[in-house]
């Protein structure tokens, strides 16, 4: 048979309430109490209902995370950090994947938050960059982080998690160009995605401050996508006077130009060096592998939760103070950094 919570506060010597509190990671509960709480906890193998705290009363111990991506890498590596945050602290998790571009976004979100409950969100691009998702959630007085790309504390006055992409993208376009490089293509992602427009203000910023010529026939615009690296590619090779190298939006565009100049009999990286971004397993499964910006996105995701979380329970302890209250907002910062592989080399070597 299953253990009880009573049986729990028995063994511990402590009441039924302090076990809750412990098993909730509430402030205020002695050291040496949390660790025999800790201890029966084990030793009966009890796990707590988490039904049965739901409906206890109006706190609720479930969050939800929305998102609308097509890169599997990243959603897989998100999932697992808010998950890995949510066991830590006995929270559960609804995930919710959705189309961001649909006219009924909002409502499909108000319906989620009502049915499932939630005691919060995180979001991530591009549902965590729009307006009118933010107008909803914060109109539902639902607790909410946002994981965006920026690096602006001052334009943001809800919870955030920022993503330094515009510096990480000048830091992969002064490497490529520290390489000799001048010629300098850029194929990027979704427009809807903020990460798309950071990423190619760092690259001009670097193009600009060593005074290198932006070329209109070098951009090319798409998806985050395969696809796009290998049209992308095909496109800048097939001009009279091709770059030498390219940044790519992210490591599956990079890796769609790799092998579009594979086909082309273009050689990476004697004759075209190729950097993508965020490090993700397509960087790492191609050949030669592929220079790009390391984006810890599990990590980011678990501090996004546990943002959320202290939000929350932060909310709990001072409920006269209303959701997202602008003098309590709290942001984080993560600046992805520029890995080196073999990808990339000096223009010119052979």
């Amino acid at each position: 048979m299953k253990s009880t919570i009573k049986e729990v506060a028995q063994l511990a010597g402590v009441s039924i309430k302090t076990v809750s509190r412990v098993i909730n990671k509430e402030a205020g509960v002695r050291d040496d109490t949390v660790q025999r709480v800790q201890a029966a906890i084990k030793e009966l193998s009890y796990e707590p209902n988490l039904a049965a705290r739901n409906l206890a009363g109006t706190r609720s111990y479930t969050l939800g995370y929305v998102y609308d991506n097509p890169n599997a890498y990243y959603v897989i590596d998100m999932q697992n950090g808010i998950l890995g945050e949510c066991r830590e602290q006995g929270y559960e998790l609804i995930i919710h994947p959705c189309n961001a571009s649909s006219p009924t976004i909002c409502d499909e979100l108000k319906t989620m938050v009502q049915k499932s409950q939630l005691a919060g969100l995180v979001i991530s691009p591009p549902l965590s960059e729009m307006p009118q998702v933010l107008a909803t959630l914060q109109e539902m007085d639902v607790q909410f982080v946002r994981i965006i790309s920026g690096s602006d504390e001052s334009q943001e006055h809800t919870p955030c998690v920022f993503v330094h992409d515009k510096e990480a993208g000048k830091e992969i376009t002064n490497h490529l160009i520290a390489l000799g490089h001048s010629n300098i293509a850029f194929i990027g992602g979704d427009k809807d995605h903020r990460s798309t427009g950071e990423r190619f203000e760092g690259y001009k910023k670097a193009l600009q401050e060593h005074g290198v010529p932006i070329k209109q026939e070098y951009l090319f615009e798409g998806t985050y996508s395969f696809e796009t690296g290998v049209k992308g590619a095909r496109a800048l090779l097939e001009q009279d006077a091709p770059p030498t190298a390219i940044f790519a939006c992210n490591d599956e565009i990079a890796a769609g130009a790799l092998f579009a100049a594979r086909l082309m009999g273009v050689d990476v990286p004697k004759q075209l060096s190729i950097a993508g971004f965020e490090d993700s397993p397509f960087s790492r499964q191609t050949l030669p592998k592929l220079t790009t910006a390391a984006q810890p996105t599990n990590v980011i995701a678990k501090q996004a939760t546990a943002l959320l979380i202290s939000q929350i329970k932060s909310q709990r302890g001072h409920p006269q103070r209303g959701h997202q209250h602008k003098t309590e907002v709290s942001h984080r910062h993560f600046e992805p950094q520029l890995v080196v592989r073999e990808s990339t080399q000096r223009q010119g070597l052979s």
